[in-house]
């Protein structure tokens, strides 16, 4: 049950890549124009996933780290 809660908040929290960054778009989507909107959210999204990865890494590279040494 913890992990459903856990990653139910993960997704409703505006980072670009989840689900939350969508909904910030479509609430945005009535008050700006349609073409600023979507070149914004492809670069917001590619600049999220990067980062998401990024994060990824380095939370793998630490963990592997911690084991070895």
């Amino acid at each position: 049950g913890m992990l459903s809660i856990n990653l139910a908040v993960m997704n409703v929290l505006p980072i670009p890549p989840l689900d939350g960054g969508k909904a910030a778009f479509t609430i945005l989507e009535p008050f700006v124009a349609d073409r600023y909107l979507r070149t914004a959210e492809y670069w917001v999204n590619y600049v999220g996933y990067i980062a998401l990865l990024a994060l990824i890494l380095v939370i793998t590279a630490r963990d592997v780290f911690r084991i070895f040494f």
